[in-house]
């Protein structure tokens, strides 16, 4: 499947958005049922292993805290997908 000039647009503002979001926040707080989740899928064995015990619910909940350098290389990813769509033909012509 070839990609056109708008796929290309919408997978460069998708990036850029992202990129934008994890600059902006440093953590996220998983609820119980994502901390469970992630829990089962990694093999970790119990939830309460993984999780960080926090003020927020009732259960045991995870903190993931995103690295800095993800959010610029969304930004930077996303830029050059938009440039490079604008850059294209465009459909149908």
């Amino acid at each position: 499947m070839e990609l056109n000039r708008n796929q290309f647009f919408f997978l460069g503002v998708v990036c850029l958005l992202l990129g934008l979001q994890f600059r902006m926040v440093t953590s996220f707080v998983l609820t119980e049922e994502a901390t469970r989740f992630v829990a089962e899928r990694t093999g970790s064995g119990s939830p309460a292993a993984i999780s960080l015990a926090t003020d927020i619910g009732s259960g045991p909940q995870r903190k993931v805290e995103t690295p800095q350098w993800l959010g610029w290389c969304l930004i930077s990813v996303g830029s050059v997908l938009i440039l490079h769509s604008l850059a294209m033909s465009k459909p149908g012509g």
